[in-house]
């Protein structure tokens, strides 16, 4: 988790009247500075961010380490009825790293984070001092960001470094300072800061593990570097409702696939399991049929045999049976007979 005290340098130059940025340079700042206010704080509560202007009469520093944000909104509301003059970005810097120097817990690490709308003049085209200035903010570890915009894109031919680009390098430590531009168009000044690398080991830091974030690991967060890093392509820190809803959305068609697999399971299995039943007489041979054939002939064979004697014996008894009761039958009729014959012998 990020433990940062950070001053935010903004431009109140003439050149932030311009309305190529909507609805103008120093509205779209006014935007950006508060989402880096809210960034910071929501990293960590124990960070602190000032505000100071670079224009004007000259550097004067509004708002010095603060957690409030109505402080913050109430300099940029002062700040925009005194736009005029030019920047002075060296002595902005200089002034900026004082009030760091003297910030209330020393355990916070520093960092200078300037707004350039407006042309470099003066010493802040100077290259080598601006280098030179960038080695006295690393040696006294002071890490520094510069969004250019509108009138501070410098153009460049070839290989040809920028003024701001060497001296950002030049006072990089550890790549903790970064340089952004954001040319006109549709895009806001405060959606390509928070997405950019100066404020993503911040916004990671904020957002829960579960969503894609660091969970409050700084050192994991500042691995991920990149603005879509995001499980959905949602930054939860911007729109948490939306995340969430997401997050339940793909909970519920997680589980009611794994149901719909455990359902499928068993029916495939069983409709597997007949074509093994079916298949496996179609493997014997013709030998193998041949000899179930006639074992299958050979037993219907015995059984109408069996039958064939079963019936003949019983015919046979039958048959002596009717020859023995017609005898009897005829020997009783005989002697029946010849009876009233003997008695006729014996009365005479």
């Amino acid at each position: 988790m990020p433990l940062e005290a950070t001053m935010m340098i903004i431009d109140n130059s003439e050149y932030m009247r311009n309305g190529d940025y909507q609805p103008s340079r120093f509205d779209a700042q006014s935007d950006a500075v508060n989402t880096v206010f809210q960034t910071k704080i929501d990293a960590n509560p124990e960070n602190t961010v000032g505000i100071m202007t670079m224009a004007g009469k000259g550097p004067e520093v509004l708002v010095t380490h603060s957690k409030d944000l109505g402080q913050i909104l109430q300099a940029l509301h002062t700040t925009a009825s005194k736009i005029g003059g030019q920047i002075d970005i060296p002595t902005a810097i200089a002034i900026a790293q004082l009030a760091l120097k003297h910030r209330e817990n020393k355990n916070l690490r520093q960092r200078i984070i300037v707004f350039v709308a407006s042309p470099l003049d003066g010493q802040g085209a100077d290259e080598k001092a601006m280098v030179k200035l960038a080695k006295k903010l690393k040696k006294n570890n002071v890490a520094i960001d510069v969004v250019c915009y509108g009138d501070g894109i410098e153009e460049t031919v070839g290989d040809e470094k920028s003024v701001l680009r060497a001296f950002v390098e030049s006072a990089s430590s550890g790549d903790n300072s970064h340089i952004l531009s954001v040319p006109p168009g549709t895009r806001l000044l405060s959606d390509a800061l928070i997405s950019s690398p100066i404020l993503s080991e911040d916004r990671n830091a904020s957002i829960p593990a579960e969503f894609g974030g660091a969970g409050g690991d700084g050192a994991a967060a500042s691995g991920s570097g990149g603005a879509n890093q995001f499980e959905f392509g949602v930054d939860p820190s911007l729109d948490p409702e939306l995340a969430m809803a997401l997050q339940m959305s793909m909970q519920e068609a997680q589980a009611r696939e794994a149901a719909e697999a455990a359902a499928s399971a068993p029916a495939e299995a069983t409709t597997a399991a007949p074509p093994s039943t079916t298949t496996a007489p179609a493997e014997s041979t013709d030998d193998e049929e041949d000899r179930l054939l006639r074992q299958a002939l050979a037993l219907s064979q015995e059984e109408h045999s069996d039958d064939v004697d079963m019936g003949d014996g019983e015919g046979e008894d039958e048959e002596f049976d009717e020859d023995e009761d017609e005898e009897a039958a005829i020997a009783r009729a005989i002697e029946m007979s010849m009876r009233p014959q003997e008695e006729q012998k014996d009365k005479k």
